[in-house]
């Protein structure tokens, strides 16, 4: 578990396991540098002349784009690979050939997969930093980070809070890693899903074996009463064999402004996005509303790691 901010410098981030409350307000408190960085001078030269390789064999706008950004705001330049068809991939290059080959030209790989697993395995053949940005069902740690990080701009604490996972708790990612990152602080979490979408067994006996509390239900207007925080997502059509099985869930839960009547007038609503209708429009401007703020944090969240991991924070 890497527990200092120095001690990032030339790791991987792979996954929310490598991180506890030390690390994280280390990250934390660089990332709202960051922050106070870009407000009042939009940029830095702090990592003039290093170079990212972006490498996304999944579509992406959101993190893409924020890596991107991150990178460019600190001096950096980045090499985009968003469609991996118009690539050596499509000529049958394996992962570690091409992970060797960008090392070649950059400092730091960010790598989006469907395979669980890929990103590390991308970190055994590296030899420069690698960041998973999603491997299939697996992980996402850096959108943990910047969830968790909202969490605490948005409402000035982390413990204490209950929080409410609503929607795809099975196939989604943001879910399985921010539940695992909460664990290290004093919260109280709802899985909301139907029961095909339920969280995997082996992140709800994580949360067992930590002691935190739980409950697992299918009604949203029951418990959106108790949420500080309500961590929407949308139900993913790809990750589905059985698209029958998809048209039965997809319009689960829909958060508009008749829900929101009944939730606390102090809470938050996140989402990892992109959403599909599980929220309204309508609510965009209601301050509770967080998950645009939320995106614009995953910029100062990657801003301070691409900063530790180059040994520049």
């Amino acid at each position: 578990m890497t527990n200092t901010i120095e001690s990032f410098a030339g790791e991987d981030i792979l996954s929310v396991n490598q991180f506890d409350r030390e690390s994280l307000n280390a990250i934390f408190s660089i990332a709202h540098e960051m922050r106070v960085l870009v407000e009042r001078f939009g940029s830095a030269e702090l990592l003039q002349g290093k170079i990212l390789a972006n490498l996304f064999y999944e579509p992406s706008t959101r993190t893409s784009s924020s890596f991107t950004a991150a990178m460019q705001r600190l001096g950096g330049q980045v090499i985009p690979i968003n469609n991996v068809q118009y690539s050596s991939v499509s000529k049958g290059e394996s992962l570690p050939d091409t992970i060797r080959t960008l090392e070649c030209y950059a400092d730091v790989i960010v790598i989006r997969h469907p395979e669980v697993g890929a990103a590390a395995t991308a970190a055994y053949y590296a030899h420069k930093p690698v960041i998973n940005a999603g491997d299939g069902v697996g992980e996402h740690p850096t959108q943990a980070l910047l969830d968790l990080f909202t969490v605490q701009e948005e409402l000035q604490q982390v413990d204490e809070l209950t929080v409410a996972m609503v929607g795809d708790l099975r196939f989604g990612r943001t879910v399985h890693s921010l539940t695992k990152l909460l664990l290290n602080y004093n919260v109280s979490f709802i899985f909301v899903s139907p029961e095909i979408l339920r969280l995997p067994a082996d992140v709800l006996a994580a949360v067992d074996a930590s002691g935190h509390s739980y409950a697992q239900v299918e009604d949203l207007h029951s418990v959106i009463g108790e949420a500080d925080v309500l961590y929407m997502t949308r139900v993913q059509r790809e990750r589905f064999t059985d698209l029958a099985e998809y048209d039965r869930v997809k319009d689960f839960f829909v958060v508009d402004q008749a829900l929101m009547s009944q939730a606390r007038e102090r809470m938050i609503v996140m989402h990892p996005l992109p959403r599909v209708g599980e929220i309204s429009y309508a609510l965009d401007d209601d301050p509770r509303s967080a998950y645009f703020r939320q995106m614009r944090n995953g910029m100062y969240i990657r801003m301070a790691l691409l900063a530790a991991l180059l040994g520049k924070a």
